[in-house]
């Protein structure tokens, strides 16, 4: 029995790279020889993957580029032959690149100053995000990470600060590379507690960052000092706000006063969940993301 059309879920980037603050942005386009369009480039979601890392993966295989996801822009929908489809962007800005092979799917790949991308983009509505990615301030993520779920506080015999993550965790907490990657998220803070300490393990090995464990953040030190917590998340909101990515983890008890640190509403997160909030020079959040544990 048929459920209706399938929805089709993509994501993708309107990519901007200046070479100094004076120049004209140059914006990332991939010329498509089965539909004849130039358009940014794009792509469908795989199974357990994040948005974020969609977008980053996608661009790579269709473009050689490396990029750093910015502020959300939106979503375009429209049909397809299967269904509906919906298109989740970001803007983002240029790491590295390689050259690509041109191939089927993507046989021209070209970096235009904006005015010039504008005049040769296929659709309107694609138009319309990158006058928004180029409107819009400049901002740097910071990431606030609930630990992976951890073994429990009845099934544990040691001293709670020292318990780890369950399996489920660290699934979760492999889970979360690709997205702290997305982001570009290059300084790693978190509570001293193992279970949040081994949750941000995995992105430290790919990366080759520290980790930096803040007793702070501990569930035994934070409930008896919130402007503890407070100081830590405006210093690392200083280092967001400067163009340094973060991520910090933390735990449920304390995260709304770490989601409040940086402009955010306290909301739950669940155990592997990722919140974002992208920072402006002046440290104010202009825009937000709530990212659900994919295991």
């Amino acid at each position: 029995m048929s459920n209706g059309p399938r929805l089709t879920i993509a994501a993708g980037v309107v990519a901007l790279e200046a070479a100094d603050a004076a120049a004209e942005p140059k914006v990332l386009l991939v010329h498509r020889p089965a539909y004849g369009d130039w358009s940014l480039p794009k792509g469908k979601l795989h199974a357990d993957e994040s948005l974020p890392a969609c977008a980053t993966r996608e661009t790579l295989e269709e473009t050689g580029a490396t990029v750093r996801l910015g502020l959300p822009l939106g979503v375009i929908r429209y049909p397809v032959s299967s269904g509906p489809k919906e298109v989740h962007y970001w803007r983002a800005a240029l790491v590295s690149s390689v050259p690509r092979r041109p191939d089927a799917e993507v046989d021209k790949v070209v970096w235009l100053p904006a005015r010039a991308a504008l005049e040769r983009m296929t659709y309107g509505d694609e138009r319309a995000l990158v006058d928004r990615a180029l409107a819009l301030p400049a901002s740097t993520p910071l990431l606030v990470v609930r630990h992976g779920k951890a073994v429990g506080r009845a099934s544990w015999g040691g001293p709670d600060p020292e318990r780890p993550v369950d399996e489920r965790g660290r699934k979760q907490s492999a889970a979360i590379v690709p997205l702290l990657a997305a982001y570009g998220v290059g300084r790693l803070e978190s509570s001293s507690s193992t279970r949040c300490l081994e949750t941000l393990e995995p992105y430290a090995a790919a990366s080759g960052l520290r980790i930096r464990g803040r007793a702070a953040l501990s569930e035994e030190s934070a409930l008896s000092s919130d402007e503890a917590v407070k100081k830590v998340m405006a210093r690392l909101a200083e280092a967001a706000s400067g163009g340094l990515p973060v991520a910090v983890c933390g735990h449920r008890p304390v995260l709304p006063v770490m989601l409040a640190g940086v402009g955010l509403e306290p909301r739950p997160l669940l155990t592997g969940a990722v919140a974002v909030a992208h920072l402006d020079a002046a440290g104010s959040a202009v825009a937000t993301e709530f990212h659900e544990p994919l295991a």
